[in-house]
């Protein structure tokens, strides 16, 4: 029984390219970021992977990621399942401002404690914490059991939902989970043990050549 599960965030949105906090706001892919979605689909087919079914959020950069990915793969007929479980964290009052605005406006340290602390969250938004309390038990009810019945998971959603995911399969810690970045359309690739633990991790590297 293979129990495989990847993770992979979406390809860059117009958003990340205007270097705005998105959250549960909806913009699309840049051409860019449905390249990245392309070459994750081609490396994860090079690579020998198949997949039974796909997660992804509610939002459209994840859903396109998704859907290209998979149709790199001739998958495009699976099971996907949608859930606003996990959608990006909600970043409440900073959704639409440039980041280098919002460090003019709040300063510096405190927009850097609101994007990196564990459990301080920006106004009217989620921390990580609240952002992990509905991915997890999400996960642990929907995923995670058809991991274990031995369907081959997708995971396409966002920094902040799979920083949340990622902390409890790596076993990180408050502390530690503040300095993982998730590049995106790199996929991550883990094989569980029986007792849902993690066996293996590997991250799918942008310079895998292509054929």
């Amino acid at each position: 029984m293979e129990r495989l599960l990847v993770l992979a965030r979406h390809g860059q949105s117009e958003w990340n390219l205007k270097k705005l906090f998105t959250g549960w706001r909806d913009p699309d892919l840049t051409e860019l970021g449905v390249e990245e979605a392309k070459k994750a689909g081609r490396w994860l087919l090079d690579q020998g992977y198949r997949f039974d079914v796909a997660f992804t959020s509610n939002l459209k950069r994840a859903q396109k990621t998704c859907s290209l990915i998979l149709g790199e793969m001739d998958l495009a007929d699976i099971e996907v399942v949608r859930a606003a479980a996990l959608n990006e964290r909600d970043y409440g009052d900073l959704s639409g401002l440039n980041k280098d605005d919002a460090r003019e406006r709040w300063g510096a340290e405190q927009v850097h404690e609101w994007r990196r602390s564990y459990d301080v969250p920006p106004p009217g938004g989620e921390s990580l914490k609240d952002t992990a309390a509905r991915v997890l038990p999400y996960y642990i009810e929907h995923i995670l059991p058809r991991v274990m019945a031995g369907d081959r998971v997708l995971v396409a959603a966002h920094g902040n939902s799979l920083r949340a995911l990622i902390m409890v399969l790596d076993r990180m810690t408050p502390t530690t989970i503040a300095s993982l970045e998730i590049a995106t359309g790199i996929p991550i690739v883990y094989r569980l043990r029986a007792d849902t633990t993690v066996a293996m991790k590997s991250v799918l590297d942008r310079d895998i050549d292509e054929h």
